[in-house]
């Protein structure tokens, strides 16, 4: 599967790591950034990820922030998109089931190496359920349209 994935400062060494484990587990794995511990503004790599995912340039996203909040909010803006934070691998496979999820999004500075593993390989193994999952999706995005900002 070909992934994007994006962090920011708090998130690059976790980015890191996972990154590695994608390419072992054999996805293709496109960086967005950012490429140091630097402080960054994470809405402009948040960006970057839902672009490519927007484009169909990728077929799933991955961000990571110090806590994961500023990444879901700033994904979570556009149509299409639909970002959970996933604490576990149980959260993940949640997501997929029942809102399949596109982007997962993760808290580098809460999540530990090897459970950020076992979240992203249950997220990108978990198919969607569909059903009544797809009826729910739908009425979501009835009900945004609703609202025109």
């Amino acid at each position: 599967m070909k992934v994007a994935i994006a962090s920011d400062h708090a998130g690059y060494f976790l980015k890191e790591k996972v990154k590695d484990f994608l390419r072992r587990d054999g996805h293709e794995v496109v960086d967005v950034g950012c490429h140091a511990a630097v402080s960054v503004d994470y809405p402009e790599y948040g960006f970057k990820a839902i672009e490519k995912l927007l484009k169909k340039e990728v077929e799933r996203a991955i961000l990571i922030c110090g806590t994961g909040i500023g990444m879901s909010i700033i994904a979570n803006r556009f149509p299409g998109v639909r970002a959970a934070l996933c604490l576990n691998p149980f959260l993940a496979k949640m997501a997929r089931l029942h809102n399949d999820a596109n982007v997962l999004v993760m808290g580098g500075r809460i999540i530990a190496d090897g459970l950020a593993e076992e979240i992203v390989k249950t997220f990108l193994s978990t198919p969607f359920e569909g059903g009544r999952h797809q009826r729910r999706l739908e009425l979501i995005e009835s009900l945004a349209q609703k609202i025109k900002t």
